[in-house]
């Protein structure tokens, strides 16, 4: 059986988006006739829309669509979400990790429900400071936790392709909210999110 795709794309913005790219890769000095490169407009504008798709998700309502009525009133931490994202600045990709808390208040959210908003808020032009806020402001606002905290690290290729080419920083970047704003909450978060429990 041939190996077929279900992406869909408004062919009208893929077309837009097509040309601009033609324009830009030949600017760039590259033949747009070539075989290696005549159906690269056409791949980089659907790879742009699906990198951006965030734009047309709601992650309020992905939350409030696994919510579930629950007396658990301990913290529950979802860590290592993979985090791909693109810098606002340079359209260049960044990349990491993500590791979300929460303590509920009479209400807990589907675990899968955390990394999918994680993607909505990644999947748009982003920095990482704001992509750090979005997450633990839908959280707070949507579930109205007893408190939620979020940390993220990732690696930036702004900075290792080009400008200061420093291939090994990493950037950390944190928000806390509720109980989480408690030094003695948020060390025991901080531990467990390092901690290797295996």
């Amino acid at each position: 059986m041939p190996y077929k795709k279900f992406e869909e794309y408004n062919i009208e913005v893929t077309e837009d988006i097509k040309n601009k790219f033609q324009s830009i890769i030949s600017d760039l000095g590259e033949d747009i006739e070539r075989e290696g490169i005549v159906k690269t407009p056409e791949r980089a504008a659907k790879a742009m829309q699906f990198l951006t798709q965030g734009y047309h998700q709601n992650p309020t309502e992905i939350l409030k669509g696994a919510m579930f009525k629950e007396d658990y009133d301990d913290m529950v931490i979802v860590k290592d979400i993979e985090i791909y994202s693109l810098c606002e600045h340079h359209m260049l990709p960044f990349f990491g990790k993500a590791h979300i808390a929460y303590i509920p208040n009479g209400h807990i959210v589907g675990l899968s429900k955390l990394p999918r908003i994680v993607d909505v808020f990644a999947r748009r032009l982003q920095v990482q400071e704001r992509l750090t806020h979005d997450i633990l402001e839908c959280i707070n606002d949507t579930l109205k936790p007893k408190g939620v905290a979020v940390v993220i690290e990732a690696s930036h290729m702004c900075m290792m392709m080009r400008g200061v080419q420093k291939q090994n920083s990493v950037t950390t970047t944190s928000g806390f909210r509720g109980q989480f704003e408690k030094i003695e909450t948020r060390t025991e978060f901080l531990r467990l999110i390092t901690a290797d429990l295996t």
